[in-house]
């Protein structure tokens, strides 16, 4: 049943991270993905079999110290957007700042706990720590990562050949990052997490994992 939960609320987290992609475009002047039927909620409209299912299962059953997903990419034209610098990067930023907010919402919640420790609330803290795993993930500045969109924008111009060099290697650094800089994002997911929650949710958050 934890698995199960931990799965759903990836799902539902990476989903929501998407739709806030097209969501942004969309006020910014670009209806790509509301024409395509993205703006949605519905799962099956962002479902990514490897990136939303196999890809975090594995990780779950391998007692892998992270895991992560992705849904399908809503896309998006970047000539359509008001701001054609920041543009990217606000349509970029949105999908962390979605997670962020979740962060936010139910973190304050726990707060208001004042750290009592029940199943509904563990289970309410690992909806932060999705989340917030999720954030600090896609904010690293590396392609395909909504970072890199981010670092590009506020690159001088002097700096392209790096960007250019970025957009090629990107898929293969991110990688790296993720398997051999996971230890030290984690600890900065932990670090976090326990800073605004407290840190008696993530131990029992971990006995919990460990459990299943």
């Amino acid at each position: 049943m934890f698995l199960f939960f931990q799965l759903v609320i990836l799902l539902l987290s990476v989903v929501i991270h998407e739709v806030s992609h097209g969501a942004a475009a969309n006020a910014l002047g670009d209806p790509t993905a509301k024409s395509l039927g993205r703006l949605t909620l519905n799962p099956l409209k962002h479902l990514d079999p490897l990136g939303s299912v196999i890809f975090p299962l594995i990780l779950f059953l391998t007692k892998s110290s992270f895991i992560f997903g992705w849904a399908k990419p809503v896309p998006y034209n970047p000539y359509n957007l008001k701001w054609p610098r920041w543009g990217p990067a606000a349509v970029a930023f949105a999908g962390p700042l979605s997670n962020l907010a979740i962060v936010l919402v139910f973190g304050i919640y726990l707060i208001l706990q004042g750290g009592t420790i029940t199943l509904f609330n563990s289970l309410i803290a690992t909806v932060v720590f999705i989340n917030l795993w999720l954030a600090i993930i896609n904010l690293v500045p590396v392609p395909p990562l909504d970072g890199s969109k981010i670092l590009f924008a506020i690159l001088p111009v002097r700096f392209q050949q790096l960007h250019f060099w970025l957009e090629k290697w990107g898929l293969f650094i991110a990688l790296l990052i993720l398997f051999l800089g996971v230890g030290l994002l984690a600890s900065l997911a932990d670090y976090l997490f326990g800073l605004f929650i407290g840190k008696s949710y993530i131990e029992f958050f971990i006995f919990l994992r460990a459990s299943f």
